[in-house]
């Protein structure tokens, strides 16, 4: 058992430091991962390497085929529009649920989390500030859906695309919006605000990214 834990403590340790390496681009979008490298770089075996590269591929931070190996997924924005869209429907449905059945605690923890945004102006603070409220629905399939499988991915597009800054103050009071309908417990108006809040997010990439893409 003991061995068991310390295999999986290595794996976790393994994918935590290339996880923040391909979200802040320190390994390239589209590169090889080299397991023989990586596995001296890190000083493990080969099987906690594999193990840490898997959770990378659930993540969808890395792609792995056969014959060709495994590569970090390359930035696309039609991936990115797409997964606005799958945000904009599930947090929708995140939020209506959180308004029932987040605690008193976990929506004053929200609002200091939210004063932190405004003060620190921080892309992480935002992402915190929607995980949140995933993690409040208390449904365990949105959480997987959202945290799982697409909370890294983001981190990694909103890292190395950079922070929307021109609609950060604008995003910060539509957040303090929802707060408010959460802080209401009007699931119906918590989830209207978080679709729109997304959906607005996602007509602002599209204005700024769309013709520069058309353009190379």
């Amino acid at each position: 058992m003991g061995e068991l834990a310390d295999a999986a403590t290595v794996a976790d340790r393994v994918f935590d430091s290339l996880c923040d390496a391909i979200v802040s681009g320190k390994i390239a979008a589209g590169s090889k991962i080299s397991e023989p490298e990586l596995a001296k770089r890190f000083d493990v075996s080969r099987a906690s390497l594999r193990e840490a590269i898997g959770r990378l591929e659930a993540c969808n931070l890395v792609n792995r085929r056969p014959r060709v190996g495994a590569r970090v997924v390359e930035l696309s924005l039609h991936e990115l529009l797409e997964i606005y869209r799958v945000r904009e429907a599930l947090e929708g449905m995140a939020a209506r649920l959180a308004a029932e059945f987040m605690s008193d605690k976990e929506l004053n923890d929200l609002k200091a989390l939210l004063e932190d945004e405004l003060q620190l102006d921080s892309g992480n603070s935002n992402h915190d500030f929607h995980y949140a409220i995933v993690q409040g629905s208390q449904n365990r399939r949105l959480s997987h859906l959202l945290c799982d499988d697409l909370y890294h991915l983001m981190r990694m597009y909103r890292y190395q695309l950079g922070r929307d800054s021109g609609r950060a103050s604008t995003a910060s009071k539509e957040h303090g919006l929802i707060l408010d309908a959460l802080q209401d417990r009007d699931g119906e108006m918590a989830e209207l605000l978080m679709r729109r809040h997304i959906r607005k997010s996602r007509a602002y990439i599209e204005k700024m990214i769309m013709p520069r893409s058309q353009g190379d």
